[in-house]
């Protein structure tokens, strides 16, 4: 009796493991089906990179990400490191910067300074260019964008101000400024800004280059020297090309203020320039 319970249990045993090895092939066979047919992928790397390496992961994680227009030959060029500097090659689409032009163009007015004792809005002769804000999360473009410009700059969306469009015409400039704050009155909201995201456009034929007058590096050592305006030779320059990104810090990586952020836009010469700029705070920006 013994043998025959032994047997019992033994036959439990193999039926078990038969229904097991059964439903792994079955699902084996499900995912080939699957996979000839295309519907599902095995994700292959053929990037290089180590996995510490930032820069590549910012790669990826803007191309998993939705968008408008096709964007290719993507990739990241350090500007400078007094101030942090780096350019973001093809960071939007055409499609993406005609977008964002369409929806600025009738809303276009002058371009205000912030005052330091009110916070409030004011003309001023140092920008002569005109703009409007386009409300965070306005729509799904709009929030496409903004995913990428926080997983490229690794700041949460909810610190960033709305997408400000510019335009300047011929002549038109921004005399060089920075973008920190030194009064209490604007660092309620969100705190200090630490970043900014300027994202060109359009071409400009002539002028327009962003100048960085106190960067501390050789003016004359980008490629683009020839190229630039008499104002742009006055610092360390970026020329406006469509669908790029310019990605500099207004804070040091141990948080003091770099006075070597200071910036400005050069005057149109040829053409015409329409810009988009992200401001980054420290902490969560409330609209």
């Amino acid at each position: 009796m013994a043998k025959v319970k032994y047997g019992r249990i033994q036959g439990k045993k193999w039926s078990t493991f038969t229904l097991v090895l059964s439903m792994l092939f079955m699902l084996s066979v499900v995912l080939l089906m699957l996979l000839a047919l295309g519907m599902v992928s095995l994700p292959i790397s053929t990037d290089d990179s180590p996995p510490t390496d930032l820069s590549a992961f910012r790669r990826k994680t803007v191309e998993r990400g939705d968008g408008l227009g096709e964007r290719s030959g993507q990739w990241t060029q350090v500007l400078s490191w007094e101030p942090r500097a780096f350019i973001y090659h093809n960071f939007l689409s055409k499609e993406e910067c005609e977008y964002l032009i369409s929806l600025a163009k009738p809303y276009m007015v002058k371009s205000t300074v912030v005052d330091s004792k009110t916070g409030q809005s004011k003309d001023s002769r140092v920008r002569t260019s005109s703009g409007m804000f386009l409300r965070r999360g306005r729509d799904k473009i709009i929030r496409d964008i903004e995913k990428r410009i926080a997983d490229f700059t690794f700041i949460p969306v909810e610190n960033g101000e709305g997408l400000q469009i510019l335009h300047y015409e011929v002549g038109q400039k921004y005399e060089p400024h920075y973008d920190y704050f030194l009064d209490e009155f604007n660092t309620k909201n969100g705190g200090q800004r630490i970043a900014t995201l300027l994202m060109y456009l359009s071409d400009v034929e002539e002028g327009g280059e962003t100048v960085f007058p106190a960067a501390k590096i050789s003016f004359s050592s980008v490629p683009w020297w020839n190229e630039l305006s008499e104002c742009g030779r006055k610092g360390l320059s970026v020329k406006p090309k469509m669908g790029d990104a310019l990605l500099f810090w207004s804070v040091r990586p141990d948080s003091t203020l770099d006075p070597s952020s200071l910036h400005g836009g050069c005057p149109v010469i040829r053409g015409n320039k329409w810009s988009s700029t992200k401001w980054m705070h420290l902490e969560e920006y409330k609209v």
